[in-house]
């Protein structure tokens, strides 16, 4: 493996020791759990669901969230309604007019019906009993320490992942639980906008590198469009999550002939992809080639619509991973130059989430600590991305409580 390395090169060389440092900071953050307060969690569910059900099995509900299913059903007309059944649901939004096609709450915000706000308000009610309930809290947090299972470069593109409990999706809800040991604080790190400044970082695009000088890159890309923010976030998402048509359109022609070296790489990895190769991020780490089922359906053997459709999702594919990719190294090495410089001090890593960090430690040290996260992330931008103009800030917040950190 050492000789592989070797004959890799050194980018590879270097995603290799980030890899192995991760996982041993994955295995770090179990060990000391993130401080978690189950019984003010318990009380803040009570206080928003109704008290814990005592009987009834895991299909019951707490007394608030049962009389929103009734003030829902009451609202469509339909008294036996279900709303965690997607077929009852979709016929009462027909029967009320509603011409849904799925349940999910993107959706169903663009309708107008006294339901859909009581509607909205029992699925993100009832994902929070589900998900992050008295069941979960049983489960996953023990001596007031929530200790989820890391899982290093779970996800293709090399992001974390997480075997049970949810750890990479905490609600506000629970973060109101997470709070320090006394004596001891919080320091918790954001990278904003991460993904479009690696953007400007690998493709070396100097008029994107200047704008990602800024703390806020949109509004600094917001001179290109008159001075509209939204429409530089619009269309800079849009040309790293390939939505390339509709209103994007005419925004993602804007930004190819300002930046064309930023939005052509991602074209071209589009592109790659459309044609069933493989692309590769910053440090060499490899997508996975097209499969056999796909090159199958490029070959026609269900039409050429559905062909024309399988290369397009891998060309959406394809044109993020580059960048996702190339962050989550980034983000890799911060973790792994943030353990080593807190190697001597009583800091305890405690929780990351893609472009965050949290530490726990002791009050004396929030400055030190703040001071190393600050160090790690220069040296991180100069192993990933050498000599580059481009700047990753950190929102740096020392808090008692994790919810208080946005």
């Amino acid at each position: 493996q050492l000789a592989e390395l070797d004959a890799a090169g050194p980018r590879v060389r270097l995603l290799a020791a980030a890899e192995s440092a991760g996982g041993l900071a994955a295995a770090e953050m179990t060990h000391a759990g993130l401080p978690l307060d189950p019984a003010l969690h318990s009380a803040n569910l009570t206080e928003a669901l109704g008290p814990m059900p005592a009987f009834g099995g895991p299909t019951a509900r707490p007394a608030k969230l049962q009389a929103l299913v009734e003030r829902v059903a009451e609202a469509f007309h339909t008294p036996s309604l279900n709303p965690d059944s997607p077929a009852q649901l979709l016929k009462a939004l027909s029967t009320a007019g509603l011409p849904a096609h799925t349940t999910r709450a993107w959706e169903l915000r663009g309708f107008e019906h006294p339901g859909v706000p009581l509607l909205l308000e029992y699925k993100e009610l009832a994902r929070l009993y589900s998900a992050n309930g008295w069941t979960w809290l049983r489960a996953w947090v023990r001596a007031g320490r929530f200790r989820p299972e890391y899982v290093v470069g779970g996800v293709v593109t090399g992001r974390w992942a997480s075997r049970g409990g949810g750890a990479l999706q905490l609600p506000a809800m629970v973060r109101r639980a997470v709070v320090a040991d006394p004596g001891w604080t919080f320091v918790v790190a954001d990278a904003g906008q991460l993904e479009p400044r690696v953007l400007a970082a690998i493709s070396g695009d100097r008029g994107l590198a200047d704008a990602a000088r800024a703390e806020d890159l949109y509004t600094e890309l917001g001179d290109v469009f008159g001075g509209d923010r939204s429409k530089a976030k619009l269309g800079l998402l849009g040309a790293m999550y390939g939505q390339t048509s509709g209103e994007v359109g005419p925004l993602l022609a804007t930004l190819r002939r300002r930046f064309p070296r930023a939005i052509g790489l991602v074209d071209d990895a589009a592109k790659a992809g459309v044609e069933g190769r493989v692309v590769h991020t910053r440090l060499g780490r490899a997508c996975p080639p097209p499969s056999a089922r796909w090159r199958r359906l490029v070959g026609g053997a269900e039409g050429e619509a559905k062909a024309d459709q399988v290369r397009h999702d891998r060309g959406r594919f394809t044109r993020n991973f580059v960048v996702q990719g190339s962050a989550a190294e980034w983000a890799l090495a911060l973790i792994a130059t943030l353990r080593r410089k807190l190697a001597d001090t009583g800091a305890e890593l405690v929780f990351f989430l893609h472009d965050e960090v949290v530490l726990h430690c002791p009050e004396p040290e929030a400055d030190l600590v703040r001071a190393a996260v600050t160090e790690s992330a220069l040296e991180a931008t100069r192993l990933v991305f050498g000599d580059t103009p481009v700047r990753f800030p950190l929102h740096l917040a020392t808090v008692a409580c994790y919810a208080d950190a946005k």
